[in-house]
């Protein structure tokens, strides 16, 4: 056999054992008679003894190893004389009795090691050999041991873990689908799922009462950290549940994750916050809550004193840094320079300083006397060594977000965003609708399956902009881990929704009739959620991006540069599916 151990596994208790290792070459070191080569594999890293005195064909064999051999090596258990700590098999080391090469390897074109000098274009060129890399490794060694604890708990609550088709039709009122020619069924196509939302509500008419699924999705979209065009969900859905229900069961779910895998305990329960709350508060529908600063509106303060930007603005409102009065001019230009950034789009920036002596400093202080000041101060709870950010705006719902740019833009400065800190909480009572400029008329906020509230469903007929959804996303540290709601289950209702969103009845007939239709035949009241097992792994890796969580991911223009694809189609390939391209130039 190629080894009777790994290279993570020995210690002191082995010493005197005979031993077979097998792994890749880490690095290679000679100190005089003596060459030591560091063998690592997926369990861990082992120090190999190669002994000049003991036998000196070997020992030279030995010296010829490059970076990342692949070799067998056989050899006694020792104590080390130089102990390593920082390694599990820091205490041991092996005396090499035979080595065989089993593959040479070329020189890698960065080197496998946590801190690597490979950039990212490089390591995703050749991601065979970044996944190599400890760091890199543990992220997938995490991602599967979080499926298996989501099994483990999905199990014990009695859901079944079903299949859902990968070819499927498309639902152009969602994201932009990923298409698939059909080669049987010519001019016709399939599409790759968003999600599997309408075959998880007709498992609940089928009577399968509580499914679950870790599924890949698709969506053909622009890509950002916590974006890939393909990703995972642990998909869920419940019958005959209420919100309250949902909630209370996968709350209890992400404290069991929480527990397993990162050993922090959560006893209290998570905070709710309707949607309006969380954009008056803080700008955002998924706002971190490891740190304050919180909005403070100033309209009724700082309105009416000849500053016309305020004067002429439709909100102004703002937040208080603690102890950031010591910012230089060159640090809030840079900070005005970050709200102006063109995907930001404030157009500038108002600050204050709360001066030792209680006094306050501003950028505008030509206009505001120091008794209007003082009330602003007051509007903050500020207190001397306080820094005050102000925006303002025509539109009061779009300032708000700047400010929530600004606001992430300073806990991250201040080092308030503590990765290893979580703060979680339910965003709930979403609008049930949105209006798009470019479609102009309304869109549904999740998407078009979403029960409303049974007090607003009068609302309607007269106001559907204020009808309000049973929905309800899990936020940590102001990222979206998951979302749901409560369904439909009534045809009526139903039609009525998809009336709305300015369907006709044919076109809802022939995207949706199968849904509609098995309503007719008795659907249970149902709801369910749907959690992002890349977000989720990310999150309890500390990664900046879900990219370091996935095998294979995607570049930031959506290609993955490994298999060169997407590609071109083989002429051959494009005649047997009855396609011809008539590519537009850009």
């Amino acid at each position: 056999m190629y080894r009777t151990n790994t290279c993570g596994e020995l210690r002191l208790a082995d010493a005197g054992k005979e031993v077979t290792l097998a792994g890749w070459v880490q690095r290679s070191r000679k100190m005089g008679g003596m060459t030591f080569i560091d063998l690592r594999d997926r369990y861990g890293l082992t120090q190999i003894v190669f002994n000049n005195a003991d036998n000196a064909g070997l020992c030279e064999q030995a010296n010829h190893l490059g970076r990342e051999y692949v070799v067998q090596v056989t050899g006694k258990v020792a104590e080390r004389s130089s102990k390593n700590p920082a390694l599990p098999t820091g205490d041991i080391e092996i005396i090499a009795g035979d080595l065989k090469i089993l593959n040479p390897a070329e020189i890698p074109p960065f080197t496998i090691e946590d801190e690597t000098d490979g950039g990212d274009d490089i390591r995703m060129k050749f991601r065979y050999l970044d996944l190599r890399r400890p760091c890199v490794r543990k992220n997938l060694e995490l991602r599967h041991k979080m499926t298996m604890e989501v099994r483990r708990y999905l199990d014990s609550k009695g859901f079944l873990e079903i299949e859902t088709p990968m070819l499927v039709g498309s639902t152009p009122e969602g994201a932009r689908d990923f298409v698939v020619p059909s080669r049987m069924n010519p001019g016709q196509f399939y599409a790759l799922p968003q999600s599997p939302q309408t075959l998880k509500q007709l498992l609940m008419v089928s009577g399968m009462d509580r499914y679950f699924q870790i599924v890949k999705c698709f969506r053909d979209e622009d890509l950002r950290a916590d974006r890939q065009p393909e990703f995972t969900q642990i998909d869920c859905e419940m019958s005959y549940v209420e919100q309250e229900d949902v909630i209370t069961l996968f709350e209890g779910m992400a404290k069991h994750l929480f527990k397993e895998l990162r050993g922090v305990e959560i006893d209290e329960p998570f905070i709710r916050m309707p949607w309006s709350e969380a954009m008056k508060r803080y700008g955002s529908d998924k706002p971190d809550l490891r740190f304050g600063m919180e909005f403070v509106e100033l309209m009724d303060i700082l309105k009416g004193h000849g500053f016309g930007v305020f004067d002429n603005a439709a909100y102004i409102g703002g937040i208080c840094a603690k102890g950031a009065a010591g910012y230089t001019r060159k640090q809030l230009d840079q900070l005005t320079d970050f709200v102006k950034r063109p995907q930001i789009g404030a157009k500038g920036m108002v600050y204050a300083r709360v001066e030792p002596d209680g006094t306050v400093k501003s950028s505008v202080d030509k206009f505001y006397s120091q008794e209007v000041l003082q009330e602003m101060k007051q509007a903050f709870g500020a207190e001397p060594g306080d820094l005050i950010l102000i925006l303002s705006g025509d539109d009061a719902m779009k300032t708000r977000k700047q400010l929530c740019e600004l606001r992430l833009e300073m806990g991250s400065r201040l080092g308030l965003r503590d990765k290893n800190k979580f703060a979680c909480l339910w965003v709930v009572d979403f609008p049930m609708f949105e209006w798009s400029d470019e479609e102009q008329r309304l869109m549904a906020m999740h998407h078009p399956f979403t029960h409303p509230k049974d007090e607003d469903i009068p609302l309607l007929d007269t106001k559907p902009e204020d009808v309000r959804a049973d929905a309800y996303d899990m936020v940590v540290n102001g990222v979206e881990v998951g979302g749901g709601s409560i369904r439909i289950h009534d045809s009526a209702l139903q039609a009525k929704m998809f009336e709305i969103l300015g369907f006709t009845p044919e076109k809802a007939q022939e995207q949706f009739g199968f849904l509609m239709n098995a309503f007719k035949y008795g659907a249970p009241p149902h709801g369910g959620l749907a959690y992002g097992l890349d977000r989720w792994v990310s999150l309890f890796a500390g990664l900046d991006s879900i990219r370091d969580c996935m095998a294979f991911p995607k570049n930031n223009s959506g290609r993955d540069v490994m298999l060169d694809a997407p590609a071109a189609l083989d002429p051959k390939q494009l005649d047997e599916l009855q396609l011809a391209l008539d590519l537009k130039e850009k």
